[in-house]
């Protein structure tokens, strides 16, 4: 027989994909809530099919990955000795029975919750007399667990008899070559299947399919449809949905937070979350406009204050962005809430910020999906845009379970190449991007959201760059001025290069005059030597999260500068402010034009991640900085050149600013629950 080991393993992969496909058909028609229609447009059905089935292909690969090692040996291998071959068979029949185990306890978990099965499910653990009892009232489970023996022993039988045809076969002798051929090709087929796509791979970064494309409709009834359970197990087991907050605590301090939010006092009582919800009516302040403005939106990867000419950075790198500021409203001390890019994406649509003291908010597949403020922007097309794949960080679960009108474009969808591992350039992005905007219906304003990467390492400059110049300056000048390298400086000058060719091609299109561009770093990136800025900027680590936050709109807002604190959760309220929306938030972010009910306008920052955090509330003068249980409180001048704590100085400022931090700090850690859009919700 040609090639009997190879036999074995293909034809192994080959069953188990088409039990696990079959599984989910079942699941199709026999318990999930989408419904197959034999007249009507089933696109968005099969694609999620379509994502399911590649799950299903990678876990049958990993099944069968043990019984491959165990063969791979030119002579000590399972098809020549007895003791391998039968712990492949344990192996399989141990795998078998866990797996099917976890399909029988998928659908009953589903039939109960509405759910698939996920790591959450083992929290029933905790009171194993209650939810055995349970489990026996609710469920047939005599017959679940003989249907359960049944398959289990009938599949290993199977697997049994599978040997027997291939692997007891002697093989026939093939010239190297033609093996090496044929196994390479194999090896190259699981590799891609384990993956899950066979296109549009950057080899630079290639990101493999993940639960968070399951969920591209934005529906949570037809996502779960493309899960895995046994997969999704796994994922969730990394990111266990505990309650990572103080009910306690935030329901002692209800009334002092709602004051900050200008909300009314939340009244649930036991276990149920707390909501800070209010109703912003159309405001006095809103822009007086013909037809909708366009909004746009530019993230500006790892651009902090300090890189900018335009916050005093003496190399005068950013012409671009700091002619457009003095255009513009600039919002001189604008702060992300903490840094990293998927945190700023959460923190940007969700007004919410990505307190997690673990994994970013975006990874944790249990706090999906979010009430988002974008859902009131009635009657706009909605677009974001990322030069690269959008799985990353699981950025597009968020994105299309929490705005499901959302039209995301990345990497597979444009012409340019990749040019690392972050997709293709900014200027090809911007070039893209304008060219779709400039196809929108004139009758009908959109959103977008345009994501840069280019200044990021690798800080890759694409040779087609319009006519950029690299710059060389010495070692000691780049360091004083707060850049690592001469790469990273001229990333910066790239990306304000692009930024300055984008709003040249918005005037050439037509959309400039009638667009709301809203610039903003995502963070800073690592910095050297800041001797150009106070030290306290640097040493409180205010340097990592103070960032340009501009709103550009010449023809509808007046240059002006705001020199109180502000944040990227205020971005989305200020516009529905400008635009004289009606509408209702729970979550942090607030209308900066509005009075702040705590006086001196303050902030929440996040200076410090992990299990310890480091809380901060930072106004134009001061920062408050503490422990997360409120320990090593101080309070510091933000313009100093030296770091002296003025707590007995200013009591009243620091007893007023530490209050808010513990407060602001737990309820941001609540909203990440009390956001969620549970069950049968929908996001407005």
């Amino acid at each position: 027989m040609l090639f009997p080991r190879l036999r074995y393993l293909l034809s192994g992969v080959a069953v188990l994909f088409i039990l696990f496909a079959g599984l989910r058909l079942g699941f199709l028609f026999g318990a999930s809530e989408v419904s197959f229609s034999p007249s009507g447009n089933n696109n968005v059905l099969l694609r999620t099919l379509g994502v399911g089935f590649r799950f299903d292909l990678r876990l049958a690969i990993l099944l069968m990955l043990p019984p491959a090692l165990l063969l791979i040996s030119p002579r000590w291998n399972a098809k020549n000795t007895r003791g391998w071959r039968w712990a492949m068979r344990v192996w399989l029949g141990m795998a078998l029975m866990t797996v099917g185990l976890a399909y029988i306890i998928d659908f009953c978990y589903y039939a109960w919750t509405g759910l698939r099965v996920n790591a959450s499910a083992f929290r029933f653990l905790s009171n194993p007399d209650i939810s055995a009892q349970l489990v026996w009232e609710h469920y047939p489970v005599i017959r679940l667990v003989l249907l359960w023996l049944f398959a289990s022993a009938a599949l290993s039988w199977g697997f049994v008899c599978l040997e027997r045809r291939t692997l007891e076969h002697p093989a026939r002798p093939l010239r190297r070559w033609i093996t090496a051929i044929l196994v390479g090709l194999v090896s190259v087929g699981g590799v891609l299947g384990f993956l899950g796509r066979a296109d549009n791979i950057n080899l630079k970064n290639p990101v493999p399919l993940r639960w968070s494309d399951a969920f591209f409709s934005g529906s949570t009834q037809m996502g779960a449809l493309g899960l895995n359970p046994v997969l999704f197990i796994w994922d969730t087991w990394f990111t266990p949905p505990s309650n990572h907050y103080d009910l306690a605590y935030v329901r002692a301090h209800a009334e002092e937070i709602a004051a900050y939010l200008d909300a009314p006092v939340p009244t649930a009582t036991g276990k149920a979350l707390l909501r800070f919800e209010r109703h912003i009516p159309p405001q006095p302040h809103r822009l007086e406009f013909t037809t909708p403005p366009n909004i746009i939106f530019i993230h500006l990867e790892s651009l902090g204050g300090s890189v900018t000419g335009l916050h005093g950075n003496p190399l005068d790198p950013t012409p671009n962005l700091d002619r457009i500021a003095r255009e513009s409203w600039d919002l001189r001390n604008f702060y992300v809430p903490v840094t990293g890019t998927a945190k700023t994406v959460w923190a940007s649509f969700t007004g919410t910020p990505d307190v997690s003291r673990t994994k970013s908010a975006t990874r944790n597949p249990f706090l999906l999906p979010q009430r988002s403020l974008l859902n009131a922007f009635s009657g706009y097309d909605k677009h974001y845009a990322v030069g690269g794949n959008a799985g990353w960080a699981n950025m597009n679960a968020l994105l299309k379970s929490s705005v499901p009108d959302i039209q995301l474009h990345e990497e597979g969808e444009w012409k340019s190449p990749n040019i690392d591992v972050w997709g293709i350039s900014d200027l090809a992005l911007f070039k893209e991007m304008d060219a779709l905007l400039r196809q929108q219906p004139k009758d009908r304003p959109f959103i977008a959201f345009i994501q840069t990467a280019d200044n990021h390492p690798p800080f890759t400059i694409p040779k087609d760059n319009d006519g950029f110049e690299l710059k060389t300056l010495p070692d000691d000048v780049l360091r004083r001025s707060g850049f690592r390298s001469k790469a990273q400086y001229n990333a910066v000058r790239f990306l304000d290069h692009c930024l300055g060719r984008f709003i040249e091609m918005a005037k050439e299109s037509g959309y400039y005059d009638n667009t709301i561009f809203v610039l903003y770093g995502d963070h800073n990136g690592r910095v050297a030597e800041l001797p150009f800025k106070p030290k306290a900027y640097a040493d409180l680590n205010l340097e990592s999260l103070h960032v340009p936050g501009i709103i550009h709109a010449p023809r509808l807002i007046p240059a002006r500068v705001t020199e109180e604190a502000t944040s990227l959760v205020d971005f989305l309220p200020t516009l529905a402010g400008l635009l004289g929306l009606d509408y209702h938030t729970a979550t942090m972010g607030r209308d900066i034009q509005l009075p702040a009910p705590e006086g001196e306008r303050a902030v929440p920052l996040l200076l410090r991640e992990g299990t310890f955090p480091l809380l901060g509330v930072v106004t134009s003068r001061y920062l408050l900085s503490m422990n997360a249980d409120g320990s090593n409180a101080g309070l510091y001048a933000v313009d100093a050149d030296d770091v002296k704590n003025l707590a007995a100085e200013n009591p009243q400022e620091f007893a007023r600013l530490s209050t808010l931090a513990r407060n602001l700090h737990e309820a941001a850690r609540l909203m990440l629950y009390s956001n969620k859009i549970e069950r049968g919700e929908h996001s407005e």
